[in-house]
């Protein structure tokens, strides 16, 4: 499967599920006022959104034809 997340949606990935994994973590140590199925949620939207940040490749993105990945990013597809 060939790169389909650019540097700027990476970022916002990492961001997104830093946030989410820390949200998840204060929810399970209750120091967060949120659900408990909070937690469980929250910490699988920060392996994903880590884990495609990572790898540069997003399984949704390929399905839907996206591509934020420039084509002209010289060899690092």
């Amino acid at each position: 499967m060939s790169q389909n997340v650019g540097a700027t949606d990476k970022r916002v990935r990492t961001a997104v599920g830093a946030l989410a994994g820390i949200a998840s973590l204060a929810t399970l140590a209750n120091a967060a006022s949120l659900p408990d199925i909070a937690a469980p949620v929250l910490g699988v939207v920060a392996l994903m959104m880590l884990g495609t940040a990572a790898t540069g490749t997003c399984g949704l993105y390929s399905l839907l034809g996206v591509d934020t990945c420039p084509a002209d990013a010289g060899g690092s597809r």
